[in-house]
Parts: structure tokens; C-alpha cells; sequence
């Protein structure tokens, strides 16, 4: 008597296919990576006076980039939610659309207010777009082949990072800063259709009864506490009311949600995800590794066009190293992995990304370029030996059918450790600023004192508007920000150092199998797995 062979986990027809599905889902990566990266180039063009630009503050600025993050981070775990309940094929349907609309709007906005609200409806497409791209990838690659396929989806990233800056400068170059949103539209329409023709749907087969309580709470957490952190930096003062009372809200809300969750009989989140160590470790070293980054990425631009006086195009093109770095590494970090192991490549990748950030220490005011594409090259070279495997380690502890939630947790640390990078390092960067240059300010007039202090493109706009007498401005302004980049420079590279210490001593040596169901068992082929275990473990395609 023989017995027939089992069912391959993902359906014959879908894992022949499944480097052009790959390929489909790497356009909607591409369109909301690209947009943060350009927007990075074009704040200084935004905060022109009209026409030129929106004539936008420092704060409207933050706003354009922290309404997407709010609205964005605030939604990502509903969103993996829904896409495992409903299907991630719609999820990322809808996303796209949404994120479609607001792009074009954005494009459109004629004030500072408007291009905020715009950028928030960005953010709510931007998360159905992001968790479902990992869950479906989850889902069409076998085990063994989604160290691979992750790494090309971290590496396109990298590829982001490089066609954005240089795209958005050329477009600030040659059309007006809207441009730069517009640019979206036409590759939303090329993704939805290709999305349409070749992306399988797929969705947890069991998702049990909705959790609306424990929803709710998520959203009211999330979105409070990156309000009270976004507000802190604002202020650059984390105990003024604005500030305190919107974290201790979503503090207080997210105890809740873990309360509620650890005893409803149908949670939105199995908060048992967190004992285990490598799960936890790995979105920790994540909100770690975007604290420094996005912190540090602000000022970056600043430093680059308003203190070097680059172009936005060069500006772009000096970022071209840290994304090349991360397009050949990311896909190419599992062979490290299988050599040396991922708790020893994790942490050899942020300690280079700790290093990077201390090469910041060593930059002036004619520092050689030479200097700039060597930190931005190491960079990049640690981020693609970090991001991927610690996402394989996140995606592969989890059950399959759970990768929406997954990767919506994996999304979400990465935001809100972002999040806290822009408002606490930017309120460092703010604050050391202001206390630098506060001296040579005093013999302003006192109606011009505060504005001028509040930053650096602020100091050289009021200097522009004393003519002579404010050139004396300029050279210290300079100094000030350098001292204050190298600040948080210094911040940064402490925060990747402590990474470096969580890597080693709680990510494992090997990535195995996660638990429960949905987690092939570790080391074995799809022929053989019992046919309990691929029906365990198959999502509905």
C-alpha cells in the first residue's frame, strides 16, 4: 500500500509564480518608501515662501512628515488585523488606493495645513500597504526560501533610498515641489493593476470571532502615544500637558489592550507573542536601529543642503551609498547568516551602524565628500546585515497564518521607534541649537530673537531679512548646528550600541521554527510534512 504524497504548503500554480508575485509586491514597497525619501529632499524647497514653495515652518515641516507617521503607526496593527480576516490581497488594494488619492492630493495642497491632512491620508493607506506586502510573501515562498525573498524585499528598500533622493531632486530642479507627490500616482496605477492580474489572496482560516475592544484600544494607544511623542519633540519639552497627557492616555490605553487581551477568549493579539525571546528581541533591536536612523536622517538634509550647500539633487546623490550598500547586502545577508549565524550578524550590523553614527562626530563644515559616501556606505552595510534576519526571525517565530499581525508588529516597533527618534532627538537637536547660537541672538531685535532661534533655516531667514548686518549670523549658525548634529550623532551611536549588546546576548545563534500552528517544523521539505501539518498550517489562497 502506498501513500500518496502530501499537499505542498503554497499551491503548485503560486510558488512557480512566485518571483513575478515578488516583483508586483516590490512596487507597492518601492511607492511608500520612495515618497518618505523624496519628501527628506524637498522639505527645504516646502519651507520656501510662495510661489516657490508653502512657506512652511520647522513645525509644518515635522507635521508633513509625523501626520503620516501618526495616522500610519496608529492603524498598522488593525490593518495586518483585517488583512488576515478579510484577505491581504484586498488589504493591499485598498491601501494602494487611499494611498493613491492622498498623494495626488498632496500634490495639490496649496497650504501647509492642507498638505498635513493629505499626508495623513498617505499614512492610512501606507498601513494596508505594508503589512500585507510580508504577510503575502509569508505565503507564497516556502520556509526555506523567505530568508531570500525577505532579503530582496529589504534590499529593495535600499533601492528606495536611492531613486528617491535623486528623483525628488531632479524633480525640485525641474518642476514645482508638488511634483514630487505627483510622482506616485502613475506607479499606484501600474501596481494596482498588476496587483489585480497576478497577487493571490490569502487570509487566516481560522480567525475566530472579532476583538472590537481590544481594536479599539490598540488604535486609541497607538495614536495618543505617538501624538504625545511627536508633541514632546515639538515643544522639545516632554512635561508640558501637551505632551505628558497624551502619552500617559496612550500608556494607559495600552495596558489596557495588553489586560484585555490576556482574557478575552478571542484576542486581536496573543500577547504570549512576547515570551517568547526571540520575538521580542528582534522588534526591539528594530525600534532601536529606527530611533538613531530617523533621527538622524532629519538633520541629515539639513546638514547636506543648508550647511554644505548642495543641491537637493546632490543631496540625493550622496545617499546613493548607503542604498547601494543595502541593494547588494540585504539579499545576500542569508549567506552570512548561514555562516556565522544571526545573532552574530545582527550584531556586527548594528555595531557598524554605530560606527557610521560616530563618523558624524568627525563632520565640519568643509569636511571632504569622500567622508560623507564612507559613513553613508558602512550605514547602509549594517542596516542590510541587521533588517533582514531579524525580520526572518520575527516573521519564522510567529504562525504562518498570523503573518498579517505579524508584520504589522514588526511595522508598527519600526514606526514608533522612528517616531521617538524625530521628536527626542530633534528635541536635542532643537535644544543644544538653540542654547549655541542664543548669544549672538541677544542683539537682535527681541520680536526677531525666539523666531530666529527656533532653527537653523529660521536663523538664516531672519538673516536674509537684516541684510549685512545679518551675514554675522550665518558662520555661527553653522557651528551651532554642527555641535548640536554632533550631539545627537553621539545619542545615536549609544542607542545602535545597546543594540549591538541586546543582538548578541538574546537573538538566538539560528533561526528556527516558530511555534504553534502554521510553523512548519524546522529543516524539512514540503514533501515531507505530514498532511496534518500542511493543513495546519495552509492559508486560504
Amino acid at each position: 500500500m502506498t501513500t500518496a504524497a502530501a499537499p505542498p504548503r503554497v499551491p503548485e500554480a503560486i510558488h512557480r509564480r512566485r518571483w513575478v508575485i515578488l516583483g508586483t509586491l516590490l512596487l507597492a514597497l518601492l511607492v511608500v518608501v520612495l515618497d518618505n525619501s523624496i519628501l527628506n529632499v524637498a522639505m527645504k524647497t516646502i519651507a520656501s515662501p510662495a510661489p516657490t514653495g508653502l512657506g512652511a515652518t520647522q513645525s509644518d515641516l515635522e507635521w508633513a512628515i509625523n501626520s503620516y507617521t501618526l495616522v500610519f503607526a496608529g492603524l498598522l496593527f488593525t490593518a495586518g488585523l483585517l488583512g488576515d480576516r478579510f484577505g491581504r490581497k484586498k488589504s493591499l488594494l485598498a491601501g494602494m488606493l487611499v494611498f493613491g488619492l492622498g498623494s495626488l492630493l498632496s500634490a495639490l495642497a496649496s497650504s501647509p495645513g492642507e498638505l498635513i491632512g493629505y499626508r495623513a491620508v498617505m499614512g492610512f493607506g501606507g498601513a494596508f500597504v505594508m503589512p500585507a506586502t510580508l504577510a503575502i510573501i509569508m505565503n507564497v515562498f516556502e520556509r526555506s526560501e523567505q530568508p531570500k525573498a525577505i532579503g530582496i524585499w529589504a534590499g529593495a528598500v535600499g533601492l528606495a533610498i536611492a531613486v528617491g533622493p535623486i528623483t525628488g531632486g531632479l524633480l525640485i530642479e525641474h518642476f514645482w515641489w508638488g511634483s514630487v507627490f505627483l510622482v506616485n500616482v502613475p506607479i499606484v496605477v501600474v501596481a494596482l493593476v498588476a496587483m489585480v492580474l497576478i497577487v493571490p489572496d490569502s487570509k487566516d482560516p481560522n480567525p475566530g470571532r472579532l476583538d472590537p475592544v481590544g481594536v479599539l484600544l490598540s488604535i486609541v494607544g497607538l495614536v495618543a502615544l505617538i501624538y504625545g511623542i511627536i508633541k514632546g519633540g515639538e515643544l522639545a519639552d516632554f512635561t508640558a500637558p501637551a505632551a505628558w497627557v497624551p502619552l500617559l492616555i496612550g500608556l494607559l490605553a495600552l495596558v489596557a489592550f495588553v489586560w484585555h487581551e490576556k482574557r478575552t477568549e478571542h484576542p486581536a493579539l496573543d500577547v504570549g507573542w512576547f515570551r517568547n525571546k526571540v520575538f521580542s528581541a528582534s522588534v526591539t533591536v528594530i525600534g532601536l536601529v529606527f530611533f538613531a536612523l530617523m533621527g538622524v536622517s532629519f538633520f541629515g538634509v539639513f546638514y547636506m543642503q543648508s550647511v554644505r550647500g548642495y543641491s537637493p539633487l546632490m543631496a540625493g546623490v550622496l545617499m546613493l551609498p548607503l542604498a547601494a550598500a543595502q541593494l547588494v547586502f540585504a539579499p545576500r545577508a542569508r549567506l552570512v547568516v548561514d555562516r556565522i549565524g544571526v545573532r552574530a550578524t545582527c550584531a556586527a550590523g548594528m555595531a557598524l551602524i554605530s560606527v557610521a553614527f560616530l563618523g558624524y562626530l568627525t563632520l565640519g563644515t568643509g569636511s571632504p565628500i569622500w567622508v560623507l559616501v564612507l559613513i553613508a556606505f558602512v550605514m547602509g552595510t549594517g542596516m542590510a546585515h541587521v533588517m533582514p534576519p531579524v525580520t526572518v526571525s520575527i516573521m519564522s517565530s510567529l504562525p504562518r497564518e498570523k503573518a498579517g499581525a505579524g508584520s504589522a508588529l514588526n511595522n508598527t516597533f519600526r514606526q514608533v521607534g522612528g517616531s521617538l527618534g524625530v521628536a527626542v532627538l530633534g528635541a536635542v537637536l532643537s535644544t543644544v541649537y538653540r542654547d549655541g547660537i542664543s548669544d549672538k541672538l541677544d542683539q537682535l531685535p527681541a520680536g526677531l530673537r525666539d523666531k530666529a532661534g527656533e532653527s537653523l533655516e529660521a536663523t538664516f531667514a531672519v538673516a536674509g531679512k537684516l541684510g549685512p548686518k545679518g551675514a554675522a549670523l550665518i558662520d555661527p549658525a553653522k557651528d551651532s548646528f554642527i555641535h548640536a548634529m554632533h550631539v545627537v550623532a553621539g545619542l545615536s551611536a549609544g542607542v545602535t550600541a545597546l543594540g549591538v549588546l541586546l543582538a548578541w546576548f538574546l537573538l538566538p545563534a539560528r533561526i528556527t521554527a516558530g511555534p504553534g500552528p502554521g510553523t512548519a517544523p524546522a529543516g524539512r521539505s514540503r514533501s515531507e510534512q505530514s498532511p496534518a501539518a500542511l493543513e495546519s498550517e495552509s492559508a486560504e489562497v
